[in-house]
């Protein structure tokens, strides 16, 4: 596999590398990203390496990072055309304006063409609501971006960071109304963050929306940076960030995992844990964040690293969470309708109590 190894996102057409740059570290604005000129040579050594598909946001670096791809693309405007660019609204940049936060049409109007002329192009190629508004009618946001499509503006519509129920919700309203749908959902996804795999990714999975996720390596956890020796005693993003890193004993048995895994197959934590990641069901594109081109080289070393059956299964298991309401019943669920018996492949034991109920007799 290799940036070129295109996915099409969710129930799309569009063709997506299978790991997307992120530019939240575009900018040192909020104290811990790549300078301008760093940022430059990422983004083009990206694009030089077969990447098409960058991530950012207006509130990234103070809208910064928009500017900084919109300066790229505004000396090479050959790049439009190469490029997805995705970027998103919702969260307030300008501070005391109550309508330029949030999914209300005056609120998505705006940023959007804020968005515009700080990217230097006349539309996005997938737009995302960075955050659900519990504010604004569902209809009214949908309603709204379906508009903005049709306008031109934008090509695709996505969301992020948003319960499954009211994702489902806006997705079926979409497609009875018809109105432009989801083509992908953004969530966070990592070895230490797999709660979302109780709801969120089966809906994905069934609704047709492709996941790009962000944080695969758990803004550093697992990028070979902390382990059991420095017991997290190091300096990063999250400590830039006023963040704590105390290490627990589980996170320190997955990052052992991690280098045992990376040492056979003569790589980083970083490239195992994203390989992991990038091959889970539902995935199309996983967001790598950079602060320059020595740590893009190596995110980008996880399109060759191919772990077996039983590397996967062991990180699986170190990293399983614990169960959730429905989790823990869909097990007991399939036991009481299948009774032992076998569909489509799956044959759960009948549940004890019913274990001696006969054929028949009811």
């Amino acid at each position: 596999m290799s940036l070129q190894s295109y996915r099409t996102l969710g129930k799309s057409g569009l063709r997506v590398s299978p790991l997307s740059l992120g530019a939240m570290t575009f900018g040192e604005d909020w104290g811990w990203g790549a300078s301008v000129e760093e940022s430059t040579r990422i983004m083009n050594m990206y694009v030089e390496k077969g990447g098409n598909f960058i991530d950012t946001a207006n509130i990234y670096t103070n809208n910064h990072s928009e500017r900084i791809i919109g300066d790229v693309i505004g000396k090479n405007s050959s790049l439009r055309t190469q490029i997805v660019i995705a970027t998103k609204f919702a969260n307030n940049v300008f501070p005391g304006n109550p309508n330029t936060g949030g999914t209300g049409n005056k609120s998505l109007m705006t940023n959007l063409e804020h968005s515009l002329r700080r990217l230097q192009t006349d539309y996005i190629d997938l737009f995302w609501i960075h955050s659900w508004d519990f504010l604004t009618p569902m209809e009214e946001t949908m309603r709204s971006l379906d508009n903005a499509v049709k306008s031109g503006k934008i090509r695709y519509i996505g969301i992020s960071d948003a319960p499954a129920w009211k994702i489902a919700q806006a997705q079926t309203a979409a497609y009875f109304k018809d109105w432009t749908p989801f083509i992908g959902l953004q969530i966070e996804y990592s070895l230490l963050q797999r709660t979302v795999e109780d709801e969120l990714i089966p809906m994905a999975q069934e609704l047709g929306l492709g996941i790009t996720l962000w944080s695969p390596l758990k803004g550093g956890l697992l990028s070979g940076k902390y382990n059991r020796e420095n017991s997290g005693n190091v300096s990063g993003r999250l400590q830039t960030r006023n963040r704590d890193v105390t290490l627990t004993e589980t996170q320190l048995t997955i990052i052992d995992e991690l280098q045992r895994i990376a040492q056979s197959h003569n790589t980083t934590p970083a490239a195992v844990a994203l390989s992991w990641v990038n091959n889970k069901p539902g995935v199309t594109s996983t967001i790598i964040g950079v602060r320059n081109v020595q740590q893009l080289e190596a995110n980008i070393a996880a399109t060759d690293v191919h772990l077996t059956h039983e590397e996967i299964a062991s990180l699986d298991s170190l990293s399983t969470p614990p169960k959730t309401f429905w989790t823990e019943y869909k097990e007991p669920i399939k036991m009481m309708q299948h009774g032992g018996i076998e569909i489509d492949g799956l044959k759960p034991a009948p549940l004890p109590l019913l274990i001696h109920m006969q054929p028949g007799k009811y």
